[in-house]
């Protein structure tokens, strides 16, 4: 008698390899164009991703007509912000925000400094939200960029909490190298302030929101611009204190604590 060994469903899938390259050929120029803000032309396109024009041109052209990619001048074609927002409701970010919106413009007032929120995207932090200084000196984030997570105030915080949709074992490695120590300093103290990566005379302050389970969703940022004639109002010291005010606020509103 002979015994068939049973095989999972999950097994089967994984023992084959499915393609579908007019899918994949998509994605290649989504992420193709995520590198280029400015866009590039259907022929910079082709030569980018190793294709013929006629292999490209079609799928270029329902992108575009779908909304995924829009065109603009000398005929070049970036991605459209249709995909930024489909990714807001796909995911927690969308509810992150509209909760977060009114606590941000509360702390922008306050401290006179723009804020910006970011979350876990894998190896890296993305820029989900931002709120600018109604003053008349701005410094802020732009929406969609993504940050180092080892380099960058924001990404210490993700690190230290664990935060969602982070690469676990980038996590791991981050709290168990080099990082250990500023890291448990950070759960120790609740924020991490540090100067800029990569601007002068910006400190940047971060404090983490958090879900239900203590872990990090986002942390919530203030890039401190110094003034060098000193008019600013509200001090580095101080505006650490409403950040983590405003942060503690907003985890509270996030979990239904309010």
């Amino acid at each position: 008698m002979t015994i068939k060994a049973k095989v999972s469903p999950e097994s089967a899938v994984k023992a084959h390899t499915y393609t579908a390259p007019a899918l994949e050929k998509g994605f290649n120029v989504i992420e193709l164009l995520a590198e280029r803000p400015h866009g590039l032309t259907v022929s910079e396109i082709a030569a980018g991703l190793g294709l013929s024009m006629s292999e490209i041109f079609r799928i270029l052209m329902v992108m575009e007509r779908r909304g995924w990619l829009r065109r603009t001048a000398g005929d070049r074609l970036r991605v459209a912000t249709k995909v930024l927002d489909l990714a807001f409701k796909a995911t927690p970010a969308e509810e992150l925000i509209q909760v977060s919106a009114p606590f941000m413009r509360e702390l922008v007032q306050r401290v006179e400094q723009s804020c910006h929120l970011v979350i876990g995207n894998g190896d890296k932090g993305l820029v989900v939200f931002r709120q600018q200084t109604p003053g008349p000196t701005v410094f802020a984030v732009r929406i969609g960029a993504e940050i180092t997570l080892e380099e960058t105030c924001s990404g210490h915080v993700l690190l230290a909490y664990d935060a969602a949709d982070l690469n676990p074992e980038r996590v791991k490695a981050a709290q168990s190298g080099v990082l250990a120590t500023p890291l448990q300093r950070i759960r120790s103290r609740g924020y991490e302030m540090m100067k800029s990566a990569r601007t002068l005379g910006v400190t940047d302050i971060s404090c983490p929101i958090f879900d239900g389970q203590g872990r990090a969703i986002a942390a919530l940022t203030i890039p401190y611009l110094q003034l060098v004639d000193g008019t600013q109002t509200v001090e580095k010291d101080e505006a650490r204190d409403c950040l983590q005010e405003i942060a503690a606020r907003i985890s509270d509103e996030m979990n239904g604590t309010r």
